[in-house]
């Protein structure tokens, strides 16, 4: 009787998805917000958040706080609680006690080999929630993330990289530092990659030096901060990448990066740049025509294209070509599906 109303009161949740909502739907809401099953909570939680249903903040708090109790067996996984921290941020809880509690939680769980810490997105989730908290001041909120950089859990040290690029200027010196530690671990390339990007999203024109100094070293790293570059679509970038791929002992692979960050600039003078090894069916031309079609052209830049393989008379360009039109044809029909 039990599972059949758990899977009747499941189901009648599933049907309030996108539909508007009665006083009768609200309360079926907050009847499982308020029960024991942390399935039927989180999925509460989530109808809550998508229909700004602020009204029931009160009662998403109370179940958050519930699921803290005996949570291994209450909530394991922390389905609930995961939900609920979403929830309770997007609909404009500040208490910074709540999401406090949640950014310190841990909760080790039975895994294959042992026991795993099931509580990071948890934290990961509490840590932006504490952006908009009273009684927290911005240095405040540096010390609780500055912790969170040294978390276990790769996934929560990305999201305080994510959630300190908030803090704006006061963010500069310890995502620098902590982008300065990951590159020199193999294992911290991830987050690397988001130090970069909050860096450059902070301040541009002072963080594009900072991220250029990675090229050098030619590895996992050094394509991070070419990708990185690339996105801000900056001349200054542009030139920094191009320069890279002019100097001697660049391994295939990381030559091949440099051309695809170029591409990805969309910048005149990258593109010209690519089409001119093409013309001048340079030894990389293969890998030239190659980053221009991944990154999207249009049928202007595709004409171009056409014509400068064309002009050369090379079959291997052509089939570099071909290559390039079948691999954006599966492309297009991935993002189709």
């Amino acid at each position: 009787m039990a599972h059949r109303g758990f899977d009747e009161q499941m189901a009648a949740l599933e049907a309030l998805k996108g539909q508007p909502l009665d006083a009768g739907a609200v309360e079926l809401i907050k009847k499982s917000l308020a029960g024991k099953s942390n399935f039927l909570a989180a999925k509460a939680a989530r109808l809550a958040e998508e229909n700004q249903l602020v009204d029931l903040l009160p009662a998403l708090i109370a179940a958050f706080e519930r699921f803290f109790v005996n949570a291994q067996k209450s909530d394991p996984q922390c389905w609930a609680k995961n939900a609920l921290s979403r929830a309770l941020s997007k609909l404009g809880c500040r208490d910074k006690d709540v999401f406090l509690r949640g950014l310190n939680h841990q909760q080790w769980e039975p895994a294959f080999g042992g026991r795993s810490d099931t509580a990071g997105t948890l934290r990961g989730n509490c840590a932006h929630a504490l952006m908009g908290c009273e009684g927290l001041i911005a240095q405040d909120v540096l010390l609780l993330l500055v912790d969170l950089l040294a978390d276990a859990d790769k996934a929560v040290r990305v999201e305080a990289v994510r959630a300190l690029a908030q803090l704006d200027d006061m963010a500069v010196p310890v995502l620098r530092l902590k982008a300065m530690l990951s590159g020199e671990d193999p294992e911290e390339i991830e987050v690397l990659a988001v130090c970069f990007s909050a860096l450059l999203a902070i301040d541009r024109d002072a963080s594009i030096p900072f991220v250029v100094r990675s090229l050098a070293k030619g590895d996992d790293g050094a394509g991070e901060a070419a990708f990185a570059l690339a996105e801000t679509h900056h001349p200054a970038a542009l030139e920094a990448l191009m320069a890279a791929r002019q100097q001697p002992g660049n391994d295939p692979w990381f030559a091949g990066v440099l051309l695809s960050a170029i591409a990805l600039t969309r910048l005149p003078q990258g593109i010209s740049y690519l089409i001119g090894l093409i013309e001048a069916e340079d030894g990389e031309s293969p890998e030239a025509i190659g980053a221009l079609m991944k990154s999207s052209p249009g049928a202007e830049l595709r004409a171009r294209i056409d014509q400068a393989v064309e002009e050369t008379g090379s079959a291997r360009l052509r089939k570099a070509l071909e290559e390039g039109n079948r691999e954006q044809g599966r492309g297009n029909r991935e993002n189709r599906e």
